[in-house]
Order: C-alpha cells, then sequence, then structure tokens
C-alpha cells in the first residue's frame, strides 16, 4: 500500500464556482504546508483527503484507498484538527472528550489511553474540567489530544492557528514538530511552516508554487504584496 495521499485529475465545485482545477498531486512527505489567500482553495484541497469535500471528477487516494469508495476506512486513518477547536469538542469534560475519542473500546482499556493521554498533554488538572472554560490553546492541545487517541496515521490541521495567540501559536508548532504523523497543514502563518518538508501555494484553486518552505514562503510573500 503506497504511503502517501495522491490526487488525480481532481476537479471540485462549489456553488457553480471551480474550486480547485484539474489538481494532480502525489503526497508523501512527512510534513507538507499549504499556503494561499482566501477561497484560494486551501481548505477544499485538504477537505478532500478525508472524504468532507467531494470532487466533481477526478479521484483522491490516501495510502491507497479511494477517498470516493472507501470514506469510513479513509476516515479511520486520517485526523482532521479545524481552526476552532469548539467545532469537535463534544463533550462536557475534559476526560469525557478523551473518552468519547475511544467510545465502543472496553472501559478498562478507555480509563488507561484517557489518564495516558491526560499526562502526555499536561491536561491532567482539567480532567474534570468543563471543556468551555479552558484557554483556547488548551481547547486545541485537547481536540489534537482527542484525535491522536485515535492512532491516525495522516493528520490534516485546517488552520489550527487562527485563534491562538502567539505563545500557543509556538506551543502548537513545537507540538506538532514532535508528532510521527504524516501532516498536512494549512495556514495563514508561514513561519509555522519554517521546518516543513515541502510547502505548496494555491491561488485560484491551481497549485503556484511548490517548493522547499523558503522558497514557497518567499513566494506567498510576494503573492501577497
Amino acid at each position: 500500500m503506497a504511503a502517501s495521499i495522491d490526487f488525480d485529475r481532481v476537479e471540485v465545485s462549489l456553488g457553480g464556482r471551480t474550486v480547485l482545477h484539474e489538481l494532480t498531486l502525489q503526497l508523501s512527505e512527512r510534513r507538507i504546508g499549504i499556503l494561499g489567500a482566501n477561497s484560494s482553495g486551501k481548505s477544499t484541497l485538504v477537505r478532500c483527503i478525508n472524504g468532507l469535500a467531494r470532487p466533481r471528477s477526478g479521484t483522491v487516494r490516501v495510502h491507497g484507498h479511494d477517498v470516493g469508495r472507501e470514506t469510513a476506512k479513509v476516515r479511520r486513518l486520517v485526523g482532521f484538527l479545524f481552526s476552532d477547536a469548539d467545532q469537535q469538542i463534544i463533550m462536557p469534560t475534559v476526560a469525557e472528550d478523551l473518552a468519547f475519542s475511544l467510545r465502543g473500546r472496553p472501559r478498562a482499556e478507555i480509563d488507561a489511553a484517557v489518564e495516558a493521554s491526560l499526562q502526555r498533554w499536561g491536561l491532567t488538572d482539567h480532567a474534570d474540567h468543563p471543556c468551555h472554560l479552558l484557554s483556547g490553546g488548551q481547547k486545541q492541545v485537547l481536540a489534537l489530544a482527542a484525535i491522536l487517541l485515535t492512532e491516525p496515521a495522516v493528520l490534516i490541521a485546517d488552520e489550527p492557528t487562527n485563534l491562538l495567540d502567539l505563545r500557543n501559536v509556538r506551543r502548537l508548532a513545537a507540538t506538532l514538530a514532535a508528532l510521527d504523523q504524516q501532516q498536512v497543514v494549512v495556514t495563514h502563518t508561514p513561519e509555522l511552516l519554517a521546518d516543513f518538508d515541502r510547502v505548496l501555494v494555491l491561488e485560484a484553486g491551481r497549485v503556484v508554487c511548490d517548493a522547499d518552505p523558503a522558497a514557497a514562503i518567499a513566494y506567498y510573500d510576494a503573492l501577497m504584496r
């Protein structure tokens, strides 16, 4: 099974507008960043990876699995971190939200995994706290911790720093850097991608630059002027 994310002539239309144009890509690097202006197609691209967006034509495969035909299997492989953690925090307390990710497993297994996750992410003192009282940074950590409990092979992060201050942006960057998962990160914060393996720049639904971080960030900066 190929350990890559493959787009083969993918075209996506939303509301009568073409959002992605005949996109063909192979994403096999461990850490891939995506930059682009608003409405350039960035979020649509990553949403195609786990079936949140559906191509009008073409195919997307994750580690050899066709997203359109094997959506459930692909979603077990792909974790998706949204920009607003409140969109994916479901349960009232921190420990309950982590446990929800493992629903269906034996209780003892869930309890052990939740305890380990609380310790790993520095959330032990917040285990019984209401999720809505957490800071923005803590919520993003909780959302990420809940995703990682399911042991995805791929982590998609769609503008994960949008609601964070600089301190928490740096903390999130360090957290992502330490993960083993293949990552595809959409951001308006180029500095987040400085140590990535590859960075794409999108414009009007097309990849206009595909390079190392320094070259791609320079291209993006010129494009935004």
